[in-house]
């Protein structure tokens, strides 16, 4: 059997959330394999929203198991308030969740090292979420960090009192002096109360279930352009974000991958500091983020809005080997009549390119628009890809020819029965 992959390829906040709640039926096992709470994945079902953020969106089909990755890194004191916010669904957390081993934790002073890293940087700032991640992984590869194992041990809280030693004298430098008391005081209960749940050799796991025939999605958090090697650096998070993650933070060969699901917006959007080529400063751009709620999940935060990046998601579907294109939020271009897509950037000196430039992040790109036709109404009756107008059919068709990849599912509304999918073609 192999194992199916769905991530996104912009820069985050595709949609990830509610296409692994649509497509999990499907699956035996949901494993998200990078990233932790600085993810925010909204699921909309039954007139009930709820966003996870370290959980895998399988979590509410009862007959699957999800499961949290080795590359995923874990902050105790949220796993357990995200659980706590699970309890009015019945659901049988125990017995469907279990969690890596070899994940790392993030403790209380990582997140206060991450509030001091990014105040140091002034106007640069990076638009960190500040929930620890980036010195969770400088841990990770410096190798020092505790991981999910280590609270089993009896030596788990001297390992913790050592590293938090090296976490204050850095702090120290920052000039900054905190009360730990009440921080660990909390962290120390959460640990307690992950030690309640199954702590596993997940390699194993997930191999052991595709050996014997089970199917298994690897859910992706973040966005392929946020990627740490391939996303425009500085301005990315710290994992791999990309489908290359996957073999590391769950621990299968290449060979075992099947399909890669991309997940992409029908514009873009993008939180935080970083390049963004088609970003909108007008009308156009205040009523993408108005009519699509374009607000963090996970900080709040309002969304940058631009139209379609074309050799951005050519990108992101080069370096993932994306097989199949799932398209998002359709339903947020209804009120325009026109639409803009990118299809390549004008550099400084005049030269017209179509891929994304080493440069991107220093260097100002014009883009390069085509003007396509909107479809200009409500999508809300629509049941199958027939029902479409013909201006969104000639939408997707015009991304597919220059992509090379089907576009097989597209949404047009949060709700779980608010997908519009070529059911023949997912696997």
């Amino acid at each position: 059997m192999k194992l199916d992959i769905l991530l996104g390829l912009q820069w985050g906040d595709e949609g990830k959330g509610k296409v692994v709640d649509y497509l999990a039926p499907k699956y035996n096992v949901v494993a998200r394999f990078q990233g932790g709470p600085n993810a925010g994945h909204t699921l909309e079902f039954d007139g009930i929203k709820h966003v996870l953020h370290q959980i895998p969106s399988g979590i509410f089909r009862n007959d699957i198991l999800n499961i949290i990755g080795n590359g995923v890194v874990l902050d105790p004191v949220i796993f357990k308030k995200e659980i706590d916010a699970l309890a009015k669904f019945n659901l049988d957390l125990n017995k469907n969740l279990v969690i890596s081993k070899k994940t790392q934790i993030i403790l209380p002073t990582h997140r206060l090292l991450d509030a001091a890293y990014e105040k140091s940087k002034g106007n640069k700032k990076i638009g960190s979420t500040l929930k620890g991640i980036g010195p969770t992984y400088q841990d990770k590869i410096a190798r020092m960090g505790l991981r999910v194992g280590d609270v089993l041990q009896t030596s788990f809280k001297d390992k913790y009192s050592k590293l938090v030693e090296k976490h204050i004298q850095i702090l120290g430098f920052y000039d900054e002096h905190p009360d730990l008391k009440e921080l660990e005081e909390e962290f120390f209960k959460s640990i307690e109360f992950l030690k309640t749940f199954k702590l596993v050799e997940s390699e194993y796991l997930v191999n052991d279930n595709l050996t014997k025939g089970n199917s298994v999605l690897a859910e992706g958090a973040q966005g392929s352009l946020l990627d740490v090697d391939f996303g425009s650096y500085p301005f990315v998070t710290s994992s791999n974000t990309t489908s290359a993650g996957v073999c590391s933070g769950l621990g299968v060969a290449p060979n075992k991958i099947g399909e890669v699901y991309g997940i992409f917006k029908a514009y873009c959007t993008r939180v935080g500091s970083g390049p963004f080529p088609t970003e909108l400063f007008d009308e156009d751009g205040k009523t993408m983020q108005k009519v699509g709620n374009e607000f963090g999940a996970t900080t709040g935060r309002p969304r940058r809005c631009g139209w379609l990046d074309l050799p951005a998601l050519k990108y992101a579907i080069m370096i993932n080997g994306v097989t199949q294109l799932y398209m998002m939020k359709a339903d947020v271009l209804n009120v325009f009549e026109s639409l803009k897509v990118c299809e390549g950037y004008k550099r400084e000196n005049g030269e017209v390119i179509d891929i994304m430039p080493y440069e991107i992040v220093d260097e100002k790109l014009e883009p390069v628009y085509t003007e396509v036709k909107g479809w200009n109404c409500d999508l809300s009756g629509v049941s199958s890809f027939d029902e479409f107008p013909k201006e969104l059919t000639d939408y997707v068709k015009f991304i597919e020819d220059r992509v090379g990849v089907p576009v097989n599912l597209v949404s047009i509304g949060p709700d779980r029965t608010q997908t519009i999918i070529k059911e023949a073609l997912v696997a």
